[in-house]
């Protein structure tokens, strides 16, 4: 799997679930990158808006909008894909509940969209197993980690270190 590899340009603190910039990263040579590909992949599939289903709540009542993407119709016929995305904007509005809350935890909630959006990694057969950890890191944070593997083989370590203002990506090198 060839793809290119993105960065992340600035952040919007204060802004939950706000536009990430992402840029198209160059070697010294001046080519696309097309190392991490796999990171690559993954900070797609969890920073893009995936379709609502019918019965999810959006964030504002007033707006219809469930999101998603035009390239998801028929992927799988066309190109052998699956569907894009999070469902994680959908908690733009949501306040960070603890487990007694009546809609449960939002570190649940947002652990639960996480491996909805890379559980084709794992369907796929990309990777074996995907560990995912999600944490309240203060009263408007949340920090998550997510690390896959194939077999024994470390793939990919990915932390978000706060959800709710940007995202940091490491990946192992080598």
């Amino acid at each position: 799997m060839t793809d290119v590899r993105i960065s992340q340009k600035g952040t919007a603190p204060g802004q939950p679930f706000q536009a990430v910039d992402l840029d198209l990263l160059l070697t010294p040579a001046g080519q696309l990158d097309t190392s991490d590909e796999l990171a690559t992949a993954v900070v797609v599939a969890l920073m893009t808006d995936a379709l609502a289903g019918p019965d999810d709540a959006l964030p504002d009542s007033r707006d219809t909008d469930r999101r998603g993407w035009w390239g998801d119709v028929d992927a799988e016929e066309i190109w052998d894909g699956w569907p894009i995305g999070s469902k994680l904007w959908l908690l733009s509005r949501t306040t960070i509940t603890g487990t007694a809350a009546r809609k449960g935890a939002t570190t649940v909630q947002v652990e639960d969209y996480i491996r909805e959006a890379l559980q084709p990694f794992l369907d796929r057969k990309i990777a074996t197993r995907l560990d995912v950890t999600v944490v309240r890191a203060g009263v408007e944070r949340i920090t998550a980690t997510i690390v896959m593997y194939r077999g024994d083989e470390l793939l990919l370590d990915l932390r978000f270190s706060d959800l709710w203002a940007g995202v940091v990506v490491s990946a192992p090198t080598g």
